[in-house]
């Protein structure tokens, strides 16, 4: 499965609830740092695991609510952080208390349409109530398990309750070209090798698309651009080609042949495809002065050749010819300014994502009503191909 389909889970509560104790128990391994001390975990600790009959985890540790102090507000920020990139939370008290802290973060849990579950912890200490069951059960719909999480503790319940709250969570659409190809289809992709690409493989988008195609029965062919004519020589179903080479593909491509790219597939794949499609066009409208907001799901070194804090703004001021400020966010860093502050916001194909992370990320943004897009829509409007490029996937 691949990395962007990796379940992330995310362990909530108070200090000394035992969140660590518990990612121990449910592993059975000692992947976290356990202490009588309060406090003692701080920053989000991330921890992968293979669940039987469940997606591939990402475990989230995180610091006590109830932490104070600057560093406490500190970590808070983390936390809260940390909730944008989980798919299911388990949030975890002890002593039978529900109050300020717990019922702080259920609050976001539920605004934030995040499946959960609670664990009452320590139950070897002080049983869970039935009174308190009863009342969070009515109140948040959520499985709730009292649990003790010592070394040899059985974790199936926990497993259980994890299963039955992750399936709530939307599954990604199951295929990036399953309703465009047919068995037997042969999709040639076009796939540049340049200083982006990392040594001896190909960039994560290229890797699904040859496994959506293998996985839809059809025939993937991958090429450089200098041996794309002689790979049209033979029938293509599609032609997928790397963004920043559309103007020289679309040059070689006949018209009756459907084109569009990595990066504009995964934005129909996973993204609010239809305001990257009005977004788009947008780029006309920047006046000068305007701030753009370029996001990249990924951490990656950036070079002359990166194509969304290089390229792209340099192809945008071609156009324009304005005077235009850019900002640029990488993986999980925290946008700069207000969101209003942005005249358009220009996302990557959100490859090492899951589609909750990227919906997450952009939320603010849809709902102030900034003007939103894809680099490879954008890329298509710029060379006069937008329509072409888009075409395959239109009803």
């Amino acid at each position: 499965m691949g990395k962007e389909n990796k379940l992330h889970v995310i362990l909530l509560g108070r200090r000394n609830n035992g969140k660590s104790s518990l990612l121990n128990a449910i592993t059975g391994q000692e992947v976290a740092i356990v202490s009588d001390t309060p406090g003692t975990t701080t920053d989000p600790v991330r921890r992968g695991y293979e669940i039987p009959d469940l997606a591939p985890v990402v475990f989230i540790d995180t610091a006590g609510a109830d932490d104070n102090g600057p560093l406490g507000d500190k970590r808070a920020r983390g936390t809260a952080r940390a909730i944008e990139q989980a798919d299911v939370a388990i949030l975890v008290i002890a002593g039978n208390r529900f109050e300020t802290p717990e019922e702080t973060l259920a609050r976001r849990l539920v605004d934030d349409e995040l499946p959960f579950f609670i664990v009452h912890n320590k139950s070897d200490e002080q049983s869970l109530s039935p009174t308190l069951r009863a009342r969070l059960v009515e109140r948040y719909g959520a499985p709730v398990v009292d649990f003790s999480a010592t070394r040899d503790a059985d974790a199936s319940p926990l497993l259980d309750a994890l299963r039955e709250v992750a399936r709530q969570v939307a599954a990604a659409p199951l295929s990036l070209l399953g309703d465009l190809l047919s068995p037997g289809d042969r999709v040639v992709l076009v796939a540049p090798v340049d200083s982006e690409a990392p040594a001896g493989r190909l960039i994560l988008p290229q890797v699904q698309l040859i496994r959506d195609v293998l996985d839809n029965h059809a025939t993937a062919v991958v090429v450089q651009p200098e041996e794309l004519p002689r790979a049209l020589d033979e029938p293509a179903r599609l032609v997928v080609t790397d963004s920043q080479a559309f103007a020289r593909v679309a040059a070689i491509v006949p018209d009756s042949v459907p084109l569009t790219s990595f990066s504009i597939a995964l934005a129909r794949h996973k993204g609010p495809f239809r305001e990257y499609l009005l977004g788009a066009p947008r780029v006309d409208d920047l006046r000068d002065g305007d701030r753009l907001l370029i996001l990249e799901s990924c951490s990656h070194h950036v070079t002359c050749e990166d194509i969304g804090r290089h390229k792209l703004p340099a192809w945008i001021n071609q156009r324009l010819g304005k005077s235009l400020h850019f900002d640029f966010v990488a993986g999980r860093d925290p946008i700069p300014r207000p969101v209003t502050d942005y005249a358009l916001a220009i996302q990557c194909g959100g490859c090492m994502v899951t589609p909750r992370q990227l919906s997450n990320r952009l939320h603010p943004l849809l709902r102030a009503n900034i003007p939103l897009t894809n680099y490879g829509l954008l890329i298509a409007y710029l060379n006069g191909i937008f329509l072409r490029a888009t075409r395959p996937f239109m009803p």
